[in-house]
């Protein structure tokens, strides 16, 4: 049996799986949709029918994603935003996101992997070691005022 032999109700009910155990945003969901060949307008009701149950939810989506991303992975915002774009989410959305960081546990993650990295790059000379450092920090999405004024502190 392959995907296109699957009727409306066993697609949205492996969606539902599918959401249940890890929050999903809309597109990731129309991309799940697309691999079972579901037409668009029966692709609408079945996300409709994801949101009323809430299985689909971008604001609680969004939270998770920041939360995840910034005590795990270590991004920094400039990254988690960039991030929640390309997946389509609203600015509200962002934003509600990103009032899952706490500005003093920012600081503090900063100052964490930035200590790290230095203590990581001992043996090698000064200008190389902020080098490293910058593109580090700058490749994870911390804002480069924040990741300059940590540089100068060596």
């Amino acid at each position: 049996m392959n995907n296109f032999d699957l009727t409306l109700k066993e697609i949205e009910g492996k969606l539902q799986y599918y959401c249940s155990y890890q929050d999903r945003c809309h597109k990731e969901v129309i991309a799940k949709l697309k691999t079972f060949g579901v037409k668009s307008n029966e692709s609408n009701q079945i996300i409709s029918n994801l949101i009323k149950e809430n299985y689909l939810n971008e604001s609680r989506f969004s939270k998770s994603f920041v939360r995840g991303k910034f005590n795990i992975k270590n991004w920094g915002k400039v990254r988690i935003i960039n991030e929640l774009k390309f997946r389509n989410i609203s600015p509200y959305n962002i934003t509600l996101g990103l009032n899952e960081i706490d500005d003093q546990d920012y600081m503090k993650k900063l100052e964490d992997i930035f200590n790290k990295k230095l203590s990581s790059l001992s043996n090698l000379s000064s200008p190389l070691k902020k080098k490293k450092i910058i593109s580090y920090l700058l490749y994870r999405g911390w804002e480069s005022n924040l990741v300059y004024s940590k540089i100068n502190e060596i």
